[in-house]
């Protein structure tokens, strides 16, 4: 059964939560990342992105960086951005896009059920991103980002948050992308003993996003449980930061590819391996381009769109990888046509979050790429399915939204 429990949060000063408030370290090139602290001088990404504090002639991944990200957390502790919680309690994370609403809790998690699989993942990790954020976790002494968990939906964990958020909100703001946050404190024993039963009957936890944070907040515990053999399995450092979602409160954006050339293939060439693989129909309305449903998918070759259609005898029902959408288009075209043997590997292939639109595919087919796919993403019930066969999806198949911000709650190891 899942171990979650609260913790003694360090989080930003009520009046600086939406100056802190950061996107995520991984969704900007170091380029972006400078723009945006440079923007937003009080962004958390000074701290999780502290190649933005030092010259370029400094790599990303340089020792001198990790020390700035310590340096600068250490500065910000000090000097009242942010405060420490008293007593170890729950938070409460709304987060409200386009008027869909989904509320998560903050908590930590404990390595030891990712090691035994009560903590299912669906993505495999690459070992130098690993190694990137086991540095930084390990030269903060803190856990910086949360791994964002889903889970089968419970009714009394659902009657604690509905109860809960009759409280005022300790932050409340609005981000430059629109999305609302707000974030309630759990400070009572009741409740916080509550959420920690209801979560103990739950059998199985997911990792929706944040897998090498996941990976490499468990590897910083193994390395600590190393350097004290003494270990009881109650420090810090077995537990790492969590924002638990119910599974029907959860968005999956399709995560689309773009292709930098037609492997030798003329047009017309390729076209007629497309109509030999998938039913092909002309899209005359650019705006009607993305995807409905499943068993779609969209493509977008010499300024056209073109709808494509999975054939029943290409779906596999018996096997959840293999069924997928994003498979089935990997094995029957970009693998035997295109020659995309390892998407992960491969540099003739690129990934484009849905959030940033069909107009992205547009751009990146006029710039530096021949024909882009738009996705229909997969389902939450299709996530957990693969995660419970113990199998993964491809790699970059879901794009969940809103992404949660880094900086509103930290978890000191």
């Amino acid at each position: 059964m899942a171990k979650i429990r609260p913790f003694c949060g360090i989080r930003p000063a009520r009046e600086k939560a939406a100056a802190v408030a950061a996107l995520p370290y991984d969704v900007y090139t170091r380029k972006e990342a400078e723009k945006e602290v440079e923007r937003h001088p009080e962004s958390f990404l000074r701290v999780d992105r502290a190649d933005t504090q030092l010259p370029l002639s400094v790599g990303m991944y340089d020792e001198r960086v990790y020390r700035k990200a310590h340096e600068t957390l250490t500065q910000l502790m000090s000097d009242g951005t942010f405060i420490k919680e008293e007593k170890a309690c729950y938070y409460i994370y709304e987060l409200t896009m386009n008027g869909r609403v989904q509320t998560g809790i903050v908590g930590c998690a404990s390595i030891d059920d990712y090691m035994t699989g009560v903590i299912k993942k669906h993505e495999q990790t690459r070992s130098e991103k690993e190694v990137d954020r086991i540095c930084h976790v390990d030269a903060c002494n803190a856990q910086t980002g949360p791994i964002f968990l889903a889970y089968r939906a419970n009714e009394a964990i659902r009657a604690v948050i509905a109860e809960e958020k009759k409280q005022p909100a300790e932050y409340d703001f609005v981000s430059e992308d629109g999305i609302r946050h707000r974030v309630f404190v759990m400070r009572g024993d009741a409740v916080n003993d509550a959420v920690s039963q209801a979560f103990a009957g739950i059998g199985s936890i997911y990792i929706a996003d944040g897998h090498h944070r996941a990976a490499s907040a468990v590897k910083v515990g193994l390395k600590r449980r190393a350097e004290h053999p003494d270990y009881t399995g109650e420090e810090e450092f077995n537990y790492f930061l969590s924002v638990l979602f119910a599974d029907d409160e959860l968005m999956i954006m399709g995560y689309h590819r773009v292709i930098r050339d037609l492997n030798g293939y003329s047009f017309q060439g390729f076209y007629r391996e497309m109509a030999k693989r998938f039913d092909l129909t002309v899209i005359r309305d650019g705006s009607e381009a993305c995807p409905r449903e499943r068993g779609t998918f969209s493509m977008y070759l010499e300024g056209h769109w073109l709808s494509c259609r999975i054939r029943e005898e290409d779906r596999d029902p018996s096997d959840p990888v293999r069924d997928l959408d994003v498979s089935i288009l990997q094995e029957k075209l970009l693998r035997p046509v295109l020659g995309i043997g390892d998407p992960k590997t491969d540099g003739r292939i690129d990934f484009v979050g849905g959030i940033r639109g069909m107009e992205e595919l547009v751009r990146r087919c006029g710039q530096d790429c021949a024909v882009a796919f738009a996705l229909y993403p997969p389902s939450i019930a299709e996530l957990f399915a693969v995660a419970d066969a113990g199998r993964l999806m491809p790699p970059k198949s879901t794009w969940f939204e809103p992404k949660l911000r880094s900086g509103l709650f930290i978890h000191e190891i």
